[in-house]
């Protein structure tokens, strides 16, 4: 795989509701791994849409196991991973592996079998395709986030754009 390649998620999405669990389940997947920031929550918040509850719900009861995976620190996380009784490690390092190893011995699969869900592509995308996992790259409409990182965000478009 490319050095080009490890930024280009396999599939994109305007939001995590919009994700289709048949589709992963065609694809073999077991395990989910969701970023917090701009993928469950708005940046910087605990508080979670109905539609994002009810998505969660319903892979749980489809049989995915999934995992909250942030750099975030683990207080607000904590909040988020309560509310929806799933299990997260926090201060992951994405994309180093270290959090993504972590959360795989915690839903004990393999990381053919599991997605990772995000919405940087040089954090959560890259942290998946350096494991060998299908990747989501989730592009809500409004970003609410940091003013430094509009940069990153200009960067990001860039490299989709040549890859595509």
């Amino acid at each position: 795989m490319g050095i080009a390649n490890l930024f280009q998620p396999n599939q994109q999405v305007a939001s995590i509701a919009d994700m289709s669990l048949d589709k992963l389940k065609e694809l073999g997947i077991h395990g989910i791994l969701l970023d917090l920031d701009n993928t469950l929550v708005k940046w910087n918040s605990q508080s979670l849409s109905n539609q994002v509850i009810k998505w969660v719900r319903m892979a749980k009861k489809e049989g995915f196991a999934l995992c909250i995976v942030s750099n975030a620190i683990s207080f607000r996380l904590q909040r988020v991973a309560q509310r929806l009784h799933v299990p997260f490690v926090s201060q992951a390092c994405k994309p180093l592996t270290l959090g993504i190893n972590k959360a795989l011995k915690l839903l004990k699969l393999e990381p053919s079998e599991v997605v990772m869900i995000g919405d940087q592509l040089f954090t959560d995308i890259l942290a998946g395709s350096w494991n060998g996992m299908h990747t989501i790259w989730v592009r809500p409409p409004k970003l609410y986030e940091q003013k430094w990182m509009r940069l990153v965000r200009h960067l990001e478009t860039f490299i989709y754009a040549r890859e595509v």
